[in-house]
């Protein structure tokens, strides 16, 4: 490469942002279609009826990080922050933790495990109320928690690599590499289950994610100092806006150094995901979902419309070093 060309795409390597933020959707949204067809007959008929609903919605709680209070807090834990082993010895009933830290402290690093446990309870009462338009807007918010809990990069404060001068990671394990390869992964999982114990479930996915981010963080470090910096990005035309990307051959070489993680961690989030459905839906009783209505009341259709609006009036701002 010639000496004035390489000058000038360091430079613009520099100056773009490296930003798969709009992108991250795809996962969600995929994530969550496909958890419809892991229900048990007496389920698929009516999440397939709303499975538009289901798949669009599945970022709502992204969305709304921008503009609810607290919203932020549901998509994460950061672990590290209680020393170590914290994976294993923090209390994992809501109350026994707010007891040992705070309910303050709690907010401040991350609900997600606790949070999940909420929604799957609201869901169930939900079902039990024959409330179309809650068991929605609750299936589609509780299928985004569960897929979250499933990320490496969701349970440490060093969640883009910021501290590890990696950053950008985030996106590119949670966006980039499914926008890229889910195509080729399995994606089928067998049927729900029910989940006897839904809060020890919900830390059951945090363990699994956080045993698997030293593995996240060490691979593309060796693969960054591997591969020249020119190669190891590229840049790619979204929105009519160019933007810098990893390239697809760094892509492809960590893909296969994580030998099947980003898939397993999907296909973890499709499986719990139904099951979690599965459970409210036992909890509440069983009821027969074919009496529900088929159409959403109009003050969802209204509530929904007025929270895209201030999703895309809103300022958008990163939290805390743009944690994605």
């Amino acid at each position: 490469m010639a000496p004035n060309t390489k000058a000038v795409l360091l430079l613009l390597t520099l100056l773009l942002p490296l930003n798969g933020y709009p992108w991250g959707f795809f996962a969600h949204q995929r994530i969550n279609r496909l958890a419809v067809f892991a229900l048990p007959p007496e389920m698929i008929g009516f999440y397939k009826r709303h499975i538009r609903y289901i798949t669009e919605n599945a970022v709502n709680p992204d969305k709304r990080r921008y503009v609810v209070e607290g919203e932020a807090a549901r998509h994460y834990i950061d672990l590290d922050v209680y020393g170590d082993s914290a994976l294993y010895r923090m209390p994992r009933l809501w109350q026994q933790a707010v007891e040992r830290y705070s309910e303050d402290t709690l907010q401040a690093y991350g609900i997600v495990p606790w949070h999940i446990h909420q929604t799957k309870y609201q869901l169930t009462q939900a079902f039990k109320n024959r409330n179309l338009d809650r068991i929605l807007r609750l299936s589609a918010d509780l299928g985004h928690y569960v897929a979250d809990a499933c990320v490496p990069l969701h349970t440490t404060q060093n969640y883009n690599g910021q501290l590890t001068g990696q950053r950008g990671i985030h996106g590119f394990w949670e966006t980039r590499l499914p926008e890229l390869f889910s195509d080729t992964f399995d994606f089928f999982v067998g049927q729900a289950q029910y989940i006897g114990h839904p809060q020890l479930k919900a830390w059951d996915l945090v363990t699994s994610a956080h045993l698997a981010l030293d593995s996240v963080l060490l691979f593309e470090k060796q693969l960054s100092q591997e591969m020249e910096e020119e190669k190891k990005y590229s840049f790619e035309v979204r929105n009519n806006l160019t933007t810098r990307v990893y390239s697809r051959a760094f892509a492809k070489a960590y893909n296969n150094k994580l030998n099947g993680q980003v898939e397993r961690q999907m296909r973890l989030a499709i499986h719990t995901i139904a099951s979690y459905w599965y459970t409210a839906w036992v909890d509440a009783g069983q009821p027969d979902l074919r009496t529900l209505g088929k159409e959403l009341s109009a003050a969802e259709k209204l509530r929904l419309e007025m929270e895209k609006k201030a999703y895309e009036t809103g300022p958008h701002l990163p939290r805390e070093e743009g944690r994605d």
